[in-house]
């Protein structure tokens, strides 16, 4: 079956703010592929932050906790639940041995935190920034770490991309935490450097997956006798990998679906 593709100059213009982001982050994300900016002034990151703390644990990784969305935007610019559909990730896009090649299902994101307007704003704001069109499916998850010891929190996917066009991570919750900062290559190897970013609650890293790889550090107490809390947002879009997109299709019919992979 053949995928329902738009192209970028048939997308309609839509009813939402194209000033979500300052200019930099526009400019950073064209040129160098990534941007490191703040949401602080437009999420309610202490109101978002409480809904962790009721997070179910993840069935697949013991360490972590989870829940996820798939949204998308209606012609109107509303934002919308898509309903369920497995996150998954082919072997080459997920080197860990619990979730590569795996269909993983998740409990859904509460409605009192999709209902959110700072939530809805969020979505369209991001989308925004892409380009994305209606019915482009949006995975959205809330998931993170908590303990204590040494936890690294990519699960041992090391360095890697998502298997997506267009990934974002928003950082909730850093509670007595060493380490996590997050890497930029150039190649998978790691051989070429791109940077290095260390972020605070309220704190967003964009990147162009597709042109980039990352990893996370491994995580760490500050204090050895206090357990460390460390959450965040992952929302991405326009999937390159080619077993997401089967299971799009399979799951939400009408999608649009990225069909460059």
């Amino acid at each position: 079956m053949a995928l329902t593709h738009l192209s970028p100059l048939a997308r309609p213009n839509f009813a939402y703010s194209d000033n979500y982001w300052s200019p930099q982050v526009h400019v950073d994300t064209s040129i160098r592929h990534w941007s490191k900016t703040s949401v602080g002034h437009r999420v309610d990151i202490d109101a978002w932050s409480a809904f962790c703390d009721r997070l179910p644990r993840d069935p697949y990784v013991n360490s972590r906790w989870k829940r996820m969305a798939w949204m998308h935007l209606l012609e109107s610019g509303d934002v919308e639940c898509m309903g369920e559909c497995p996150m998954a990730q082919g072997g080459m896009f997920n080197d860990a041995q619990s979730m590569a090649d795996k269909l993983r299902y998740y409990p859904a994101l509460e409605s009192e935190f999709i209902a959110r307007e700072d939530f809805k704003s969020f979505v369209r704001g991001w989308a925004n920034l892409w380009g994305l069109g209606p019915r482009e499916p949006i995975l959205v998850q809330i998931t993170g770490v908590r303990g204590t010891g040494r936890v690294d929190p990519l699960q041992g996917q090391g360095i890697h991309a998502d298997g997506c066009k267009y990934l974002s991570v928003l950082v909730l919750k850093r509670e007595n935490v060493t380490g996590a900062a997050n890497h930029l290559y150039a190649d998978k190897a790691g051989a070429q450097s791109l940077g290095e970013v260390l972020l605070a609650p309220g704190d967003i890293l964009h990147i162009r997956d597709d042109k980039l790889f990352h990893s996370a550090e491994a995580i760490t107490q500050t204090d050895p006798g206090q357990p460390f809390e460390r959450f965040i947002v992952i929302i991405n879009s326009r999937f390159v990998d080619g077993f997401q997109n089967r299971m799009l299709r399979r799951h939400f019919p009408q999608a649009v679906l990225n069909d460059a992979f």
